[in-house]
């Protein structure tokens, strides 16, 4: 048994040893196309076709130059067109050159093909095919929105179609075959790697784009809840990537039924090491259907006060007053103690402590003190505020102003500070004192001083 383990991935790599002369076998077919090709490109004809091709690059290069400000400078005024038709106009106006060249290269084909034989315009027909399937590579990919990613799949979209043109795709796809290495009974080839990696990129690529569509149609529906909206389209994510995936194994051959000891170790891991995480995970799909939270909401938590943002698979972002961004785990939603201060209605009380001397009005302080914060802008007149006694304290009647606003978000220590103000203004209007703490020493004049210490003092040891 050990002996037959060792000798498998010996024997995979002969195998692959083997397979390889059949690449220099598949070399000659390449090797026979360049010497026809280059056999066309001594004709005396295909001089007077580079010639074409370079006058045409020029002409489209001047024209280029000539219109695309005038272009730009006609998609930058307001026409009353779609939006999505000025960005295509955009894209194309970026390759403007590309876009002459391709109409002026088609139009050279047509003519000189009515008026010669189609042999007389082949490298002309050649240069116009690549030009447009170019222009067609380069739009389509500005979908993609990383750089890199976009480049690479733009070079590779090129190799692809310059093969497909010279009649060489099914060469390359033998010659990329024959590296294969064989482990178990399943062979894996470089075409098979190829394949994998462009299938999955470009059903994926799919996925997100159907993702973001269908994300833009469902936060449009005014009708629907926030917390539904994002359960929506988290399920909506989930299940185009499960597709995607689901649909790239099968493009590559792979057998599906193979996932089950796959999704048994899965779930082995999640029992043993991401219990949090399918913890958090779980949390957030009970927070999104029993709607306790919501994105816009205002919260406190472990002294943590701000509304939130976003509300992800895994945590919940918290903005702060001061710009700060916590991203809180969802378990802790579950587990702890949430002050939400618009689950129900964004009406939020506010209260403050003063205190008035005892030689006011209680009556009256109470009714200018209820009026006072109605002059502050963000309070609220219905509820209307209200003034209560609640304690006689040493050197003051003490009150407590209680008030309503709707945009906690926007804070609450500036809005309290705000009242304040209001309620200083109204009670100096109205030579109300406000007191502070004062302590009276009354001297006795004509008193003899008295000794601390005894005039007795008791006798040493």
């Amino acid at each position: 048994m050990a002996d037959e383990t060792v000798t498998e991935p010996v024997a995979a790599i002969t195998e692959t040893v083997k397979a390889l002369p059949t690449v220099a076998e598949q070399s000659a077919v390449f090797i026979d196309m360049f010497t026809r090709f280059s056999n066309r490109v001594t004709q005396p004809w295909s001089a007077y076709q580079v010639g074409i091709i370079l006058v045409l690059i020029a002409v489209s290069y001047g024209l280029y130059r000539f219109y695309r400000p005038r272009v730009r400078e006609f998609l930058g005024g307001s026409h009353g067109l779609p939006k999505w038709f000025l960005r295509i106009c955009a894209v194309l106006n970026q390759r403007l050159w590309l876009l002459l060249f391709v109409v002026l290269s088609w139009a050279t084909v047509f003519v000189m093909r009515e008026a010669t034989w189609p042999s007389r315009s082949y490298f002309v027909a050649l240069a116009a095919t690549l030009a447009l399937w170019w222009l067609i590579v380069v739009v389509t990919t500005r979908l993609i929105r990383s750089r890199p990613v976009r480049q690479l799949v733009r070079w590779a979209a090129g190799i692809f179609v310059v093969l497909t043109l010279f009649g060489l795709r099914e060469t390359a796809a033998n010659a990329l075959d024959t590296v294969a290495l064989d482990m178990g009974g399943t062979r894996v080839s470089l075409l098979t790697v190829l394949i994998a990696v462009v299938s999955l990129a470009t059903l994926f690529v799919v996925a997100s784009f159907l993702s973001k569509a269908g994300s833009k149609r469902i936060n449009t529906v005014e009708d629907m809840s926030p917390s539904i909206r994002v359960l929506l389209n988290k399920a909506l994510q989930l299940t185009l990537y499960t597709i995607a995936f689901m649909i790239g194994l099968r493009v590559i051959g792979f057998d599906i039924g193979n996932l089950a000891l796959l999704s048994g170790a899965i779930g082995l891991g999640i029992g043993f090491g991401l219990q949090k995480i399918v913890s958090n995970l779980v949390s957030g799909v009970i927070i999104l259907l029993d709607k306790s939270i919501k994105p816009g909401d205002v919260i406190s938590l472990d002294g943590t006060f701000g509304w939130i943002t976003q509300l992800g698979a895994r945590y919940a972002s918290v903005l702060t007053r001061d710009g700060r961004e916590y991203l809180i785990p969802n378990e802790d939603f579950i587990t702890s103690q949430v002050i939400n201060w618009s689950h129900s209605s964004d009406l939020v009380r506010l209260e403050i402590n003063f205190g008035v001397s005892y030689d006011s009005n209680p009556h009256e302080v109470k009714r200018l003190a209820s009026d006072a914060p109605l002059s502050v802008s963000r309070v609220v007149g219905i509820p209307k505020p209200v003034c209560h006694i609640v304690n006689f304290g040493d050197s003051s009647i003490d009150f407590t102003l209680r008030f309503w606003i709707r945009d906690s978000t926007a804070g609450l220590t500036n809005v309290r500070g705000d009242v304040f103000l209001a309620l200083w203004d109204v009670l100096a209007e109205n030579n109300i004192e406000i007191p502070f703490p004062r302590r009276d020493v009354t001297i006795l004049s004509g008193a003899a001083p008295t000794s601390p210490l005894p005039s007795n003092p008791l006798p040493e040891d």
